[in-house]
């Protein structure tokens, strides 16, 4: 970033100072949020539409799914990701065409941390990388886990892949939100022992599969970066052999850390949207999901989308979104075996 672009884009301290509380980076950016709410017109009407939002709840056999109206993602939800349309618009995540009043601070000399103008989460972060780069999860795994630790204190760190609903898919960017916002922030140590399959357990790593949640994922919890890494990279392998191709396999990540231990549930994907978002019609149904869909809360932006969706609507989207289920197992299988010959 050029001297001139960093003073009209980074935040000064002293305009920041007024707004912090505390110390450390959750606290830095819950300031950056508030100053931003006060001078960039754009993000204020985001979080007054973020304020009115309504919500239908769905049960299913001890976990629940959220489906919430919401207009101002109307944008995202809709964003032609194909390489023309990609090609043909300005990168809104380069420093260089962010809004005038859009201000930020770097994180860990590479990244941006900036407040994102059309929230889901009631507190919504974009951390984009400096540089103009594609969306990839292995350059970007160990800025994920030292971010998700320096903002445990009130954030859930998220990536969606390039295909699986990020909606600037050649920039690399992660995004943080709201712990306790998606209901799989609280169903998971519950349904953990219930549907849980253990396929991995040493003494700085734990490794789960899920089968039986509408979606399909696997959770890796570990209380050492480096360890957590290289489990990472070893599944990162097995996927990729199992899918085949040289593009990053799809996946969404929500990562969190508690009591000294990360939890990284990594949701496998086949398709970027359900067959029901390209529909004629009535039939047609505006929900693109990525890593906060995949967490329990699913966002439209039209409201005859939000009354009309069903439960079956739900468990026909996850189920064609979702890595399909011979493919999953032998994945895990793979994965099994894998991570007893190297950890």
């Amino acid at each position: 970033m050029s001297h001139a672009m960093a003073e009209r884009v980074l935040i000064g301290e002293r305009e920041l100072a007024p707004y912090l509380r505390g110390g450390g980076l959750a606290d830095r950016a819950r300031g950056l949020l508030e100053q931003q709410e006060e001078t960039w017109e754009l993000l204020r009407k985001g979080y007054e539409s973020l304020r009115t939002v309504e919500t239908r709840l769905f049960e299913f056999d001890g976990y629940a799914v959220k489906v919430q109206f919401n207009p101002g993602r109307l944008t995202s939800s809709s964003a032609k990701v194909d390489d023309k349309s990609i090609k043909e618009r300005k990168c809104f995540l380069c420093p260089a065409n962010l809004p005038s009043a859009q201000r930020g601070f770097l994180y860990g000399g590479g990244y941006l941390f900036l407040c994102n103008p059309f929230p889901i989460f009631p507190e919504h972060y974009t951390i984009p990388c400096v540089e103009h780069t594609p969306q990839r999860i292995l350059p970007s795994f160990s800025t994920l886990l030292s971010l998700t630790r320096e903002l445990a204190d009130r954030y859930t760190v998220v990536y969606n892949g390039p295909r699986c609903g990020a909606s600037a898919p050649d920039h690399l960017h992660l995004q943080a939100g709201d712990k306790g916002f998606m209901m799989f922030d609280e169903e998971y140590p519950r349904l953990k022992g219930r549907i849980g399959v253990t396929l991995f357990k040493g003494k700085s790593l734990a490794v789960v599969s899920f089968s039986h949640y509408l979606r399909r994922f696997v959770a890796f919890e570990s209380d050492n970066q480096e360890t957590l890494e290289r489990a990472f990279s070893t599944f990162y392998q097995e996927y990729q052999g199992i899918v085949g191709g040289d593009e990053e396999p799809m996946m969404n990540i929500l990562s969190s850390f508690d009591d000294g231990l990360w939890r990284l549930a990594v949701f496998v994907r086949s398709k970027h949207r359900p067959s029901f978002f390209f529909a004629e019609g009535e039939n047609r149904i505006l929900l693109s999901p990525a890593a906060v869909d995949v967490g329990g809360v699913c966002t439209t932006p039209i409201e005859g989308d939000f009354r009309k969706i069903t439960r079956e609507n739900i468990v026909e989207m996850f189920e064609e979104v979702s890595l399909e289920a011979g493919q999953f197992e032998a994945l895990k299988s793979n994965l099994r075996e894998a991570l007893r010959g190297t950890h």
